[in-house]
């Protein structure tokens, strides 16, 4: 194991030791034994930088099962690191912010803690791993953690209702993946991303190349929160606010996106991936804008928002993936829309995750997030007034900050998507500029909604749970410097150079030949500067009439929203499988019986007649003697027997009397071995029969209906011939050789015994003879308890048969 898969793993090693530091240091705050963890991790990290920078990566192999091409292959390029500082770092900073946020007297920090590790190594093992079936076992990984960090407060229903639907639609979109997973497998024979990027011709000209496309995006999809998959995320805000700006500020919403940039050089270049990103991307952008600005909870404001702003990213994916459409790409506007994706990318993380532990703050200094309750605690809390300003205002695209610069390159790709000579782009191409404007000033609505709702008005004091006041420094140090990046991300953009020049390189397609990073504030007066000014003043405009225009929400029919439709779904599902269950689930053995048995003869049956194998040859049937034909007539009169008789005893004696005749045969054929095992496991078998049935009630003496007799004999019919069948055809069908001829030579030479029988049980199968026996010492030990219940029912008046 290198250092570097270490790396990845630290955070489940450290999960174990949280509970006892949780437990013998209870004085100290378990989070600052996590917060270490992080911080090392980021700075690890960012000693790849140079490597990055020079254009090379970083290889690292740990044989994990090697025979059907499973490795965890590490490989750090400019796309990974990117994403491995965004976790560790901004991982760090939520730490810190926990520390204050979660008290260690009221809160179970050592499962929270773990939970959080966790999430953290699964990040880690999405972003760097190279073998697609070791990412995906990360990625569900991810599922399952963030379903218990949505769920740490388990009892509020709000908090499991968001942990489930989050953890049934990303595990849906999950399996979708590891199907695409398993079709680049069928074409290519590889699991591996580098190998699969490196035949691309290969994938390209398949027949399964859209299927694994579409499967891929839809694990993208349902995990980066595109709609109509966005439901789960406004749901998850139920989670502690530093697993919210954790979650969907730079690691799990992002995975998504992660997702589709390192698949791009594999899918990128087709129609359909094309239509399919920058489609969803666009209409995800607008619709989480346009339903964001309705909300009243802070946090569903900024859920909404995430949910616009992956489309964003999205969509500025979708669009760069044009590039893979022509020969030479260079500086042109495909790649300035994938260079505005990674820009955003990291501007998003730093904007929202400031302004999710701003809207912590808020909640917990003053009890809530509800604005129609807030107002006027710009004075009572600058420091957090001042960092929502920055943030919003970035969101908003707004300058000087970081998110106009990036804002006015997502406006300068949907411009150059209206010049895409193919896939229908002269006719529709115009939907993108125009979505993205309608978009962008909804995105500015909500952020001033944010800030001014909250921040400035009437104060209302009477409304609060809590007298505001602003919060401790702890609290407030890791908004500060994420509102410190976003400022000096704003000013100073080359700065980014180093992190997003390779991560471009990783994204865009083999066929570009350079593209240098140019990020500057002033373009001149073009289109894009006056889109932002009309973004402005339109913005303004409808935020200050908000109240008259907001009555078009009141349009849209309430039962007919996709959260009503997902909950229908669930409700009929549930439906459905109970009734399934009950239909079968009777609860009566015999039911239990019928079912398996018809399955058999079913499964059996149509095996054996439809490949054929049905064959009867009696050429080499030895002829029967009269003392065979007594034994069968013995074993078929106790078989019929059992059928009529009116006691257990009785039935059981018949049944021994097969069991005894089959010994008999044995004998006759020269078996001793074999008869007296089978006289022994007869004794054993009606002993145990007759302690069991001894203290159950008498047969019930009322008769049963026709159609479960008919059953019954149907069944049992059936059973007897597939299996006289099965053995006419193996007796008359010789396809291999004898394995007996094996044995005979090997019982004596490899183990030493002159009893073949005895060796083939003791030593070629000893393993399968032991177990056989624990098999029926549990089955022994169940029958006694089952014996000693039954006592305890007939002491309670319980009559009549068990079921």
């Amino acid at each position: 194991m290198s250092l570097i898969h270490l790396v990845i793993l630290s955070p489940f090693l450290l999960a174990i030791l949280v509970p006892f530091a949780h437990k013998y240091f209870k004085s100290i705050h378990t989070g600052w034994f996590v917060f270490v963890l992080p911080l090392v991790l980021f700075i690890y990290f960012l000693q790849f930088l140079s490597t990055t920078m020079n254009g090379e990566t970083y290889t690292s192999t740990m044989k994990w099962i090697p025979s059907i091409g499973i490795d965890f292959v590490v490989y750090l390029d400019g796309l990974g690191l990117l994403f491995a500082l965004l976790i560790t770092g901004i991982g760090a900073l939520v730490v810190l912010y926990s520390i204050y946020y979660l008290s260690k007297e009221k809160e179970a920090l050592n499962t929270f803690y773990v939970y959080l590790l966790m999430f953290m190594g699964a990040m880690l093992g999405v972003v760097l791993s190279d073998n697609l079936l070791v990412m995906y076992s990360f990625w569900e990984l991810t599922s399952i953690s963030s379903f218990l960090l949505i769920s740490y407060w388990y009892h509020r229903e709000k908090s499991r209702y968001g942990a489930q639907k989050s953890m049934l639609i990303t595990v849906f979109g999950g399996l979708a993946m590891l199907a695409g997973i398993i079709l680049l497998y069928l074409m290519t024979g590889s699991f591996s991303i580098r190998e699969n990027i490196a035949n691309v011709d290969v994938i390209t000209s398949h027949e399964l190349f859209v299927p694994a496309l579409l499967l891929f995006l839809l694990g993208a999809f349902t995990k980066s929160a595109q709609f109509p998959f966005h439901i789960w995320l406004p749901d998850a805000m139920e989670a502690p606010t530093p697993v919210s700006a954790y979650l969907h500020s730079a690691t799990m919403v992002k995975a998504g996106i992660y997702l589709v940039a390192r698949m791009s050089p594999v899918f990128a270049g087709a129609p359909e991936w094309f239509w399919l990103v920058s489609g969803f991307g666009i209409v995800t952008l607008f619709w989480g804008s346009f339903s964001a600005v309705k909300q009243t909870d802070l946090k569903a404001i900024l859920a909404f928002s995430t949910v616009s702003q992956l489309g964003l990213i999205m969509s500025l994916l979708g669009i760069g993936s044009a590039a893979a459409h022509y020969d030479y790409i260079g500086e042109n506007a495909y790649t300035i829309a994938t260079l505005a994706a990674v820009f955003h990318l990291i501007n998003h993380a730093t904007f929202k995750g400031s302004l999710f532990m701003v809207v912590g703050i808020v909640d917990h200094e003053t009890g809530t997030r509800d604005i129609r309750k807030l107002g006027g605690l710009m004075n009572l809390m600058p420091i957090t007034f001042t960092l929502a300003i920055i943030g919003a205002f970035s969101m908003a695209g707004l300058p000087p900050f970081n998110g106009f610069l990036s804002k006015e390159m997502f406006f300068t790709g949907m411009l150059q998507a209206t010049e895409i000579s193919a896939w229908n782009m002269e006719t529709l191409g115009m939907i993108f500029p125009v979505l993205a404007w309608v978009a962008s000033v909804f995105t500015f609505i909500y952020s001033m909604v944010l800030v001014f709702k909250t921040f400035t008005g009437k104060y209302q004091p009477e409304k609060l749970d809590k007298k505001p006041h602003e919060a401790p420094i702890g609290m407030l140090i890791p908004p500060i410097i994420l509102a410190s990046l976003v400022v000096i991300f704003g000013f100073f953009p080359m700065l980014l150079k180093g992190v997003i020049e390779p991560a471009l390189y990783s994204i865009l397609p083999s066929n570009v030949l350079s593209v240098e990073v140019k990020i500057y504030h002033w373009h001149g007066f073009n289109t894009e500067l006056f889109m932002t000014i009309g973004v402005i003043l339109v913005g303004v405009l409808l935020y200050l009439t908000v109240a008259k225009w907001g009555k078009i929400y009141d349009w849209f029919p309430q039962r007919l929203t996709l959260n009503r439709l997902y909950d229908g779904g669930l409700v009929a599902l549930d439906r459905g499988s109970s009734a399934f269950t009950k239909s079968h689930m009777t609860g009566f053995i015999r039911d239990y019986l019928v079912m398996i048995f018809g399955f058999m003869i079913i499964l059996l049956g149509v095996l054996l007649f439809s490949t054929d194998a049905f064959n009867v040859n009696l050429t080499n049937v030895a002829p029967a003697g009269i003392y065979e034909v007594i034994l069968a007539l013995v074993m078929v009169i106790s078989a019929v027997t059992i059928l009529f008789v009116k006691s257990r005893l009785a039935a059981i004696i018949a049944l021994g009397a097969v069991g005894y005749s089959m010994s008999l045969f044995f004998v006759l054929f020269r078996a001793p071995d074999l008869a007296l095992t089978q006289l022994v496991i007869e004794t054993v078998s009606v002993a145990l029969f007759l302690l069991c049935f001894y203290h159950l009630p008498e047969l019930s003496k009322k008769m049963d209906r026709l159609r479960f007799k008919v059953t019954n004999f149907i069944i049992s019919l059936g059973v007897g011939l597939i299996v006289i069948f099965i053995g006419l055809s193996v007796n008359s069908s010789k396809l291999f050789e004898s394995i007996s001829s094996y044995f005979e030579a090997a019982s004596y030479k490899e183990a030493g015994g002159k009893n073949m029988v005895n060796v083939i049980l003791v030593d070629f199968r000893g393993f399968d003879t032991l177990f056989e026996i624990a098999v029926l010492t549990i089955a022994a030990f169940g029958i006694y308890a089952m014996i000693k219940l039954r006592l305890a029912d007939k002491k309670g008046g319980v009559k009549g048969e068990s079921k």
